[in-house]
């Protein structure tokens, strides 16, 4: 099978969005059970009940976040060249939360001292909280554009500040994805944790689903009526590799709402968001954690795919020269480049999908505390 360059640009826009959707379903839960770490472990036992419930899994769900990664640079390379240099500080910080979470997995229980836990139990709170609550400033400021722009000879500039990124809108957008992960994170606990821990994630879920619904429902109305969304009016045909430059956009009041008038199945996207949400607080509440946890996951698919529809066919939008705003049809690597990755990701994405799949059966049962107190210097 032989795909066209237009074709492949668009099965790499869904691919990297099915990496997305499998990285926050995944890495989602851990980092979740890590925001509630210390406000659901109230002893040293319970944390490690907590730790032990996401442990067999967390290291393997990081594969899911090299994955996006690694996509994102190599179909999209003029996004990672306009953005490295704005966005550095915050890569650098959210990175450096990440890369707490394997030590404080490793060393945590190598010493007993009390203080040396518990700063090993903060550090993978902020592991898993930073992340969360940058992934939705990310896509708060995607929404309402990145100030970057292009020279005559397509060098990008970027012009913004790592303060301007914490602004109302995006903020909101950060409570979003910390509330949404959190949701998850407790219902995996629900699922996969004993008393005391499970009644305690049965709680957390009805909180957190209700600010999610809530944070959710006016982030919506902010994009609908309180931004400027972004307009493809007219592209260029050039001939030669892909110009950033060569369109027109404008900006404009209900823009991002563009494609739920062209392609009304869209809408389906926001509605599993919300149900999702409410499936999750409802099955929880009714002691059905394994189905709230499905929940859970299709209110994740919902808002990413949300935003992608939203967004399509923008990925990076400038807020200070929208016509060098990035799309998927300018953004793109080489024909040869996105060929030979989407052969690649026909082989890997399954075999890591099957063998995610063996792993979670393989390590599947209760995270008991009793365990942990009869063995308290284990690993985990």
């Amino acid at each position: 099978m032989i795909l066209d360059y237009e074709t492949l640009k668009l099965v790499w826009w869904l691919l990297i969005g099915v990496l997305l959707i499998g990285f926050v379903i995944t890495d989602g839960f851990d980092m979740g059970a890590a925001v509630l770490l210390p406000l659901l472990g109230h002893s040293d036992e319970q944390r490690r009940g907590i730790i032990n419930a996401v442990g067999p899994q967390w290291d393997g769900n990081q594969v899911w976040f090299i994955m996006v990664g690694g996509a994102t640079v190599a179909a999209w390379p003029a996004v990672y060249g306009a953005l490295s240099s704005g966005i550095y500080i915050t890569l650098v910080l959210v990175l450096f939360a990440l890369f707490s979470r394997p030590f404080a997995f490793g060393y945590r229980n190598r010493i007993r001292q009390p203080q040396w836990r518990y700063r090993w139990d903060w550090a993978l709170f902020a592991g898993g909280a930073f992340p969360a609550l940058v992934f939705g400033l990310a896509f708060g400021n995607l929404l309402l554009g990145l100030p970057f722009q292009y020279d005559d000879f397509l060098r990008p500039s970027y012009s913004g500040s790592f303060w301007d990124l914490l602004n109302p809108f995006a903020l909101l957008c950060g409570v979003v994805s910390l509330s949404m992960l959190a949701m998850h994170g407790a219902a995996w606990l629900q699922l996969r944790a004993d008393e005391p821990i499970e009644s305690r994630a049965a709680r957390a879920v009805r909180v957190a689903a209700v600010v999610l619904i809530v944070a959710l429902a006016v982030a919506g109305l902010w994009v609908a009526y309180g931004i400027d969304g972004y307009r493809v009016v007219s592209i260029k045909d050039i001939a030669g590799a892909p110009d950033p430059t060569a369109k027109t956009v404008v900006a404009a009041a209900g823009a991002w709402l563009d494609n739920y008038e062209r392609y009304p199945w869209m809408i389906l996207a926001p509605a599993a968001a919300f149900a999702g949400a409410g499936l999750t607080l409802l099955l929880s509440a009714l002691r059905r954690p394994g189905q709230a946890f499905a929940a859970s996951a299709l209110t994740m698919t919902g808002v990413i795919l949300t935003a992608g529809f939203s967004m399509f066919p923008f990925i990076l939008p400038s807020s200070i020269q929208p016509g060098s705003g990035l799309t998927i049809w300018d953004a793109a690597s080489s024909r040869l480049v996105l060929t030979i990755m989407f052969w690649a990701a026909a082989v890997f994405v399954p075999l890591i999908l099957i063998y995610t799949l063996w792993a979670y059966r393989a390590l599947w049962g209760k995270a008991a505390t009793q365990p942990v107190q009869d063995n308290s210097q284990s690993d985990t």
